[in-house]
C-alpha cells in the first residue's frame, strides 16, 4: 500500500509539473482547445493507470510526453482530422527568431504549409522547439532512436519550406 501511495504522489507532481506544458503541446498538435482539454486529461488518467510502471522509468517527462502523443495520435487517427501547428510557431522558421508576420495571405500560407505536415514529424518538432525536450528525451518518448528524431525535425522544418513556398506562390 505504501508504494501506492508514493506513485501517487508522484503521479500528483507530474500533474502540477507539466499539466500546462502538456495541454500546450497537445494544443499545438490539434488546434482545439476543448479537445486538448480532454486529451490531456486522458493523458493524465493513462499515467494513472500506468502508475506501477512509475519506479521503473527513468526520465518520467519523457515517459509523459510519450504518454500525450500516443494519446493524441490515436485520438487523431480515430477522428481523421488535420492537426496544426499554431501561427505563431512558424515565424522563427520563415524569418528569424522574433519576425513579426503580419500579412494575412501569409497566414493563410503559413497555417496551410503546417497542416501538411504529418503527425509523426509535427510531434518531435513540437518537443524540441516549443517543449525544450533534449533529442534524447524525444527518442525516448516517441521509443525511436535519437538520429531518427534528428531526422526528423529536419525533414519537418524542410517539409514546412516547400509546403510554404508551394502556398506563397498560389
Amino acid at each position: 500500500m505504501c508504494a501506492q501511495s508514493e506513485a501517487n504522489d508522484v503521479i500528483g507532481g507530474l500533474f502540477c509539473e507539466y499539466r500546462s506544458a502538456i495541454f500546450a503541446y497537445i494544443w499545438r498538435l490539434v488546434d482545439n482547445r476543448e479537445w486538448a482539454e480532454d486529451l490531456t486529461q486522458e493523458t493524465f488518467v493513462r499515467l494513472f493507470e500506468a502508475r506501477r510502471r512509475l519506479p521503473d522509468v527513468v526520465n518520467q517527462r519523457a515517459w509523459l510526453y510519450r504518454i500525450a502523443t500516443n494519446t493524441t495520435c490515436n485520438a487523431l487517427r480515430r477522428r481523421r482530422r488535420f492537426a496544426w501547428l499554431p501561427w505563431q510557431a512558424a515565424r522563427a522558421w520563415l524569418s528569424g527568431e522574433g519576425a513579426a508576420i503580419d500579412e494575412i495571405g501569409q497566414r493563410s500560407a503559413v497555417e496551410a504549409a503546417l497542416a501538411a505536415l504529418p503527425v509523426a514529424y509535427r510531434a518531435p518538432l513540437l518537443m524540441h522547439s516549443h517543449d525544450d525536450l533534449t533529442i534524447n528525451e524525444i527518442a525516448e518518448a516517441l521509443e525511436i532512436s535519437a538520429s531518427a528524431v534528428k531526422m526528423r525535425i529536419y525533414r519537418a522544418k524542410e517539409m514546412f519550406r516547400r509546403a510554404y513556398e508551394r502556398e506563397n506562390r498560389q
